[in-house]
């Protein structure tokens, strides 16, 4: 009787420890990614020198580029430099918006990238997605997963601890893009993977109950490897749907009203409370909201300097955000004066 099987793309190598930026070559060479020596390195703007003599013994005369910001021009400039170069891979280092722009750069010049993660703002670090800015706002655009992954937990100490904290909210925002995805595949028929639910509620369960924080090894070294397992269920679902439900709908209607307020994941884990707080779930409630406080993330709309009302307009432009998706916001249909109600008895509920 024939085994039937489904082939599960896979990075040729995860590393999440210290020291790892210094032994990139190796790394590179022993999982075959790179063998002729042709790399270029891709490195945010603020700690290129730094990262630049670190990797000159082990990568050589590798060519270094600086990403501006995370932005499409600043992807597309450095996709068009890839392409002239003839490399055999880019190595993206660098926070969220570095390795963004350095997987949609790859995908323009049609080379395998490598991520190297300096902060653990979000679950880019693996997804099929790069977020980028450009002159209409935000979007999200389908590229390759990087071939490789690595976290350099010696960088991750030094990052501010806002985006290392952020990277908590996004990851368990998962816990309500899993209620989403399920409630669509009870009310619309859609088909849900359950692999890839496994993979983000399984990652998200690994953060949302531990007891220790950003300042051990053993907490950074599961919270880099739940935001890559993460991504891995986006890549096997074909879609963001395990790891982004009416909790990313919201953020990104923030992003577009009132952008600069929060950065991605603290945003993601205030929409997951509040999306827990729509369904009447106060289990699950409590438990998010409490390990929001207990890392100092925000909970409420005030925690990030929006208004009761800012907010939710926010919830109202939500859906909009993300056409044809039906989540919980999609499922209630709530009118702008219920949308209100409900988020002042959020605040009332959960405000500190």
């Amino acid at each position: 009787m024939p085994i039937l099987a489904r082939m599960l793309p896979a990075p040729l190598t995860m590393q999440v420890r210290r020291g790892a930026i210094a032994e990139l070559g190796s790394v590179l060479t022993d999982s075959r990614v790179a063998t002729s020596g042709r790399v270029a390195v891709a490195v945010g703007a603020g700690q290129g020198d730094k990262i630049a003599t670190m990797i000159a013994p082990s990568l050589g005369e590798a060519e270094l580029f600086r990403v501006p910001d995370g932005s499409v021009d600043a992807a597309v400039s450095l996709g068009a430099d890839l392409r002239k170069g003839a490399f055999e891979a880019v190595v993206g280092i660098g926070g969220g918006r570095t390795i963004d722009a350095t997987k949609y750069a790859a995908s323009l010049a049609g080379i395998p990238m490598v991520a190297v993660a300096t902060n653990l703002s979000h679950d880019g670090i693996c997804s099929p997605t790069a977020s980028l800015t450009h002159e209409s706002g935000k979007g999200s655009f389908g590229v390759p997963m990087p071939l490789a992954i690595m976290v350099d937990l010696d960088f991750v100490h030094d990052a501010p601890p806002s985006l290392v904290r952020a990277g908590i909210g996004d990851v368990v925002s998962n816990l309500s893009a899993i209620e989403d995805w399920q409630l669509a595949a009870a009310e619309r028929g859609e088909p849900i993977d359950g692999l890839a639910c496994s993979m983000s509620r399984t990652a998200a369960e690994a953060v949302v109950g531990r007891t220790d924080s950003i300042e051990s090894d053993a907490f950074l070294t599961v919270l880099a490897e739940s935001l890559i397992l993460s991504g891995m269920s986006m890549v096997i679902a074909g879609s963001s749907r395990p790891a982004s439900g009416g909790d990313h709908e919201i953020l990104h209607a923030v992003d577009q009203l009132y952008p600069g307020t929060s950065n991605h994941g603290e945003l993601a884990g205030i929409g997951a409370a509040f999306c827990f707080f729509l369904r009447d779930d106060t289990q699950r409630l409590a438990q998010v909201a409490s390990c929001l406080r207990a890392h100092e993330l925000p909970v409420t709309p005030g925690d990030v300097g929006l208004t009761d009302e800012q907010f939710a307009e926010a919830v109202t432009l939500a859906p909009a955000t993300r056409p044809g998706r039906y989540t919980i916001l999609e499922h209630l249909r709530l009118s702008d004066t219920e949308v209100r109600e409900r988020v002042g008895a959020y605040v009332q509920a959960v405000g500190r």
